[in-house]
């Protein structure tokens, strides 16, 4: 059997759950949510988009969090309002899988990820009615801090997380709302591991023995991970992957505007970075974390550069056989794609389950919590 032959066996049994992709957000952009105007039913990559249902399948996709981002400029009712219609949009998404499905075998299975605290408007009641609407993660920060935790490419402001950030892991941990430590500073990935009594979480980051950028797990970090029983989910963002990419990098790490820096790029051509960079990331979690604790988080829509060989959601099956080819067994590369993320989704949906029978749903406040003379709350004292 070929590498290729293994690659599409795996798929078929083991499809790949992807821990972030930022399409609704790239249509939010582009049309406006029309799908009259852009039909993701059909090969998009002409639009340039990363993702689309035909590739999504033809990368052996069976599961996806869409990332309903809105940006940490925005805060209060305004980023409220955009989180809800990036979550009406992905129900769009999700309507149009199901007419699809009339006519093509096979589903995407389609989930919905909130990257950014300040998408709950500091408010608790808000995460669980975003739960109700199908949120099954929130991203603790954005790039900007936000009033309760720590972001990695922000000034620290509270320590990693304060008293009302306590509060709201433990209201994810009681909803079943993954805690995802993507974007967070380290101290508040620790901060939220001594709080969270669910499994570790990171949608799209990658190791940062590998590569020193500051979005990146800490080998400390990965070996708690490993005894939460979590998971990382490793991206395919340039420069998070190699020092190069990442000096390449900084001049934009603030997320300009795409139009300048798009024009920035054409004169500064990306360094190189392929597929066994992804491979190499991968192969360090699994060497400090260990292979139950390894998934795959690509950032497609997300980042207007991809290493090559992985151009869109269709190059799945590359990075697999990348790694068929330097010894992983058939059973490894499916905990890679599809066992290690169910479990983590199983094991925090028993968590809430259990804690839902001694604790009801919070009713603390952030000006409650967090009050100027910071004395916290009596829980935290």
């Amino acid at each position: 059997m070929t590498v290729a032959d293994r690659v599409q066996a795996v798929l078929g049994h083991a499809p790949v759950v992807d821990g972030h992709n930022d399409l609704p957000w790239r249509l939010r952009n582009l049309v406006r949510y029309d799908f009259d105007k852009l039909d993701i039913a059909v090969d998009q990559s002409g639009a340039g988009l990363h993702t689309d249902l035909p590739r999504l399948r033809a990368g052996g996709v069976g599961a996806q969090f869409w990332s309903v981002y809105v940006p940490g400029t925005l805060d209060g009712d305004a980023a409220l309002a955009a989180t809800l219609e990036q979550i009406d949009a992905v129900r769009r998404i999700v309507a149009a899988d199901e007419v699809e499905r009339a006519r093509a075998a096979g589903r995407v299975a389609s989930l919905i990820g909130m990257e950014g605290g300040h998408s709950i408007a500091c408010s608790l009641g808000a995460l669980r009615m975003l739960h109700a609407l199908g949120a099954r993660y929130l991203t603790l920060t954005h790039r900007q801090n936000t009033p309760w935790a720590d972001s990695a490419t922000d000034r620290p402001a509270v320590g990693g997380l304060s008293a009302f950030g306590r509060e709201v892991v433990r209201e994810c941990n009681r909803l079943g709302v993954l805690v995802d430590l993507s974007h967070v500073a380290p101290s508040t990935m620790r901060a939220a591991l001594d709080v969270s009594t669910a499994p570790a979480f990171f949608s799209h980051s990658s190791a940062r023995a590998l590569c020193d950028h500051p979005r990146n797990v800490p080998d400390d970090v990965l070996t708690r991970v490993r005894d939460s029983n979590g998971i990382v989910m490793v991206t395919f963002v340039p420069s998070f992957l190699t020092e190069e990419c990442r000096r390449w990098g900084d001049p934009f790490s603030a997320d300009p505007d795409r139009v300048t820096r798009d024009a920035w790029v054409r004169e500064n051509p990306r360094p190189p970075c392929g597929v066994g960079d992804v491979a190499d990331h991968v192969e360090h979690v699994r060497d400090v974390a260990g292979i139950d604790h390894v998934g795959l988080g690509g950032d497609f829509d997300g980042t207007s550069e991809l290493p090559d060989g992985l151009d869109g959601v269709h190059a799945y099956p590359n990075l697999l056989a990348e790694l068929a080819s330097r010894g992983w067994p058939d059973t490894d590369l499916a905990k890679l794609t599809w066992h290690n993320a169910l479990r983590v989704l199983r094991d925090t949906e028993s968590v809430a389950a259990y804690t839902q029978q001694t604790r009801g749903p919070s009713l603390a406040t952030f000006t409650e919590l967090d009050r100027p003379t910071g004395t916290g709350s009596p829980a935290d004292r």
